[in-house]
């Protein structure tokens, strides 16, 4: 019989250490939310990463940095290797993007999230060397079914049938990018619709994961730190994802395989993007969105929206929190 407790070790990602990270992107959130709509995206990233750097020093844990963003567009960014936590307690791996969609918060517009995800040390893939990734998302329908060496329109269909559902009833998420034309114009052609994501993928891939969700699959070249925090998520939500790294050119597919990394057609599944199931994957909401609703403030207050999801226990939980104001700004 496995203990009630048995995920509770010193040794391994807790509960309380899954709420001490709600902390953190919560305040990665709060810090960005007077740059929503201000066309600053920079300052709104540098925010949120000095708010998030902050709040991980004071956790019980020993974390480092393994894949972080920022890099590939040179803004502000928690540092591949940077080690955080007070060093008590689990020793585990990161991956962090304290805004995933920081056009979205720039602009104004919806899912913008700040997330962070947590797995025991040496378990995470460290594709920091490598920026984008192929990814393919589903919910538990698609384990075993779906494949991202097949053609789209394949793909598709073996998903409906899964499902128990018509072709034409199904929703696929894209980023909508030029890279993406062929794509969009082949998921249209073999019947099914498609929700065009201007930026982040993280919540495109757990909104594709999740019961009862407005979307059935997410595909697409998306970034590889969202790749790696988004498994950690489909780890909790019993869901299916496939990647294969992107290089832009052969100095940085070079530079992968100086790292380790597997390419010529070579497709990561979930256990080798993050070993194990004991993860954990937190997000609040910057931005309205389908997952969480976005940072709001209210004369005194500021109200924020979480969800924690445990790999270990493959539960998501939702915190909504009242901050107040004066505390923050």
């Amino acid at each position: 019989m496995v203990s009630l407790t048995a995920d509770m070790s010193p040794l391994h990602p807790d509960r309380n250490l899954a709420l001490e990270l709600v902390r953190a992107t919560e305040a990665a959130a709060i810090r960005s939310a007077p740059f929503i709509g201000r066309g600053q995206k920079e300052l709104a990233d540098g925010a949120a990463v000095d708010a998030m750097r902050a709040f991980l020093t004071t956790v019980n844990f020993g974390g480092v940095i393994v894949i972080g963003e920022g890099e590939k567009d040179n803004a502000p960014m928690l540092f591949n290797g940077e080690e955080v936590g007070t060093g008590r307690g689990p020793q585990c791996d990161i991956a962090v993007d304290p805004i995933d969609g920081t056009t979205l918060t720039a602009e104004g517009r919806n899912n913008a999230l700040s997330v962070l995800a947590v797995s025991d040390r040496g378990a995470m893939l460290d594709a920091s060397s490598v920026f984008y990734m192929d990814k393919l998302v589903t919910g538990p329908a698609g384990v075993g079914v779906v494949d991202i060496r097949l053609p789209i329109g394949e793909n598709i269909r073996l998903l409906a049938k899964a499902l128990g559902k018509p072709v034409d009833e199904l929703v696929v998420s894209v980023l909508n990018r030029p890279r993406h034309a062929q794509l969009i114009s082949d998921i249209r052609e073999a019947g099914a619709g498609t929700r065009l994501m201007s930026d982040g993928d993280v919540a495109g891939g757990i909104n594709a994961a999740r019961h009862n969700a407005r979307t059935d699959m997410c595909v697409g070249v998306g970034g590889s730190p969202e790749g790696i925090v988004t498994a950690c998520a489909i780890k909790a939500l019993g869901g299916h994802i496939q990647g294969r790294l992107w290089p832009r050119d052969d100095d940085e597919k070079q530079g992968g395989i100086d790292a380790g990394l597997k390419f010529d057609d070579h497709v990561y599944e979930a256990d080798e993007m993050v070993r194990g199931d004991n993860t954990i994957f937190v997000a609040t909401g910057v931005t309205n969105g389908e997952l969480v609703a976005g940072v709001r403030r209210a004369q005194d207050h500021v109200y924020t929206e979480s969800v924690v999801l445990r790999g270990a226990s493959g539960t998501l939980r939702r915190i909504s929190s009242e901050h107040l104001a004066s505390k923050w700004f």
